[in-house]
């Protein structure tokens, strides 16, 4: 739940205990938009202040060590990373780590926020994005000099996933006529709506994969015909031993969807290799996985490649007249 205006506008905290009263509603924590970088203005990773207890019940998927959970609960000044964050600058436990930021100043004056590393969490499934930089909201809102009691988000868990569009507009209509209007959705909504914003990304891959796939149509066919060029004789004397028009065919067939299938395996493994190694794309997806299907669906493309590049060639071998093709020199 976000202000209906914008992800920049911010929505009371006391908003809270209201959400809590709506029927459906089961628990609800709060989340503020830091926008901060770590040394260069390139370093940016999803960082939040958060509730610690609320924020974790809210986010099972969220794995941090009872001890390290305990330690963020009595540390004020201490925060809680993703791994990925965590691997990607070193940051180990007991660090300090200095974030500058120029919408949040602190009260000290500057710049410049400085947090302690208390925890490091993992993923309850290899799709959680373990990218956050979370710390404490209740230190957060004692230190800024501006935004008191604000914040920028509500995380809302609906006791029946069913009943979240009618959840989501009762919430929605107990704001409407306030000088905070909400706007409700599903997490799935959100990202789809941010993604919008920067062009139909849905189009954009479509055009690359297709400008792609047909270079290789291309590549793969010109090899494929080429290669039966050269053996017209040999295609005539399997016709002249008996071959049947339909096993010349298979056969070409089999042959492009083989040349297909070397380079498809291949993009494939290394793909996936590079995707297991670390996310190619260094946090612009926090979750950026190369899942079973996604692997299938390449390996059906790289069929219907090999089938499609070869068939012109294997129907002209298949019309071929054996007496005309023992001429070729």
């Amino acid at each position: 739940m976000r202000h209906s205006a914008s992800l920049t506008r911010v929505l009371p905290r006391v908003y809270q205990e209201k959400i809590l009263e709506v029927g459906g509603v089961s628990a609800v924590t709060h989340s503020t938009f830091f926008v901060g970088v770590y040394k260069s203005p390139l370093n940016i990773f999803p960082q939040f202040a958060v509730d610690p207890a609320g924020f974790l019940d809210m986010r099972r998927d969220f794995i941090l060590p009872p001890e390290q959970k305990s330690a963020w609960l009595r540390t004020r000044t201490g925060v809680v990373v993703g791994r990925a964050t965590a691997e990607r600058f070193g940051f180990e436990i007991g660090d300090r780590i200095p974030i500058r930021s120029r919408v949040w100043l602190p009260k000290s004056g500057g710049e410049l926020w400085t947090f302690d590393l208390v925890g490091i969490y993992d993923g309850a499934q290899k799709e959680t994005d373990v990218s956050h930089f979370l710390f404490r909201y209740d230190y957060f809102d004692e230190m800024r000099m501006h935004g008191n009691g604000m914040v920028s988000a509500f995380l809302v868990r609906v006791a029946n996933p069913e009943d979240a569009p009618s959840v989501t507009t009762a919430i929605d209509r107990l704001f409407e006529n306030s000088p905070h209007p909400t706007r409700s959705e599903s997490e799935a909504a959100l990202l789809r709506g941010l993604a919008s914003q920067v062009g139909d990304i849905g189009f954009i891959v479509i055009a690359i994969l297709a400008v792609v796939f047909f270079t290789m149509l291309l590549i793969v066919g010109n090899t494929v015909a080429e290669s039966v060029r050269e053996r017209w004789r040999e295609f005539g004397v399997l016709k002249a031993i008996g071959f049947t028009n339909e096993q010349v065919l298979s056969l070409v067939l089999m042959e492009s969807c083989l040349i297909a299938a070397a380079g498809g395996t291949a993009g494939l493994f290394l793909g996936w290799l590079a995707v297991s190694a670390q996310n190619p794309l260094r946090g612009v997806l926090p979750a950026f996985v190369l899942s079973a299907e996604a692997l299938a669906t390449g390996a059906a493309f790289v069929l219907l490649l090999g089938i499609v590049s070869g068939l012109v060639p294997a129907i002209q071998a298949m019309r071929l007249n054996a007496v005309d093709a023992l001429k070729v020199e």
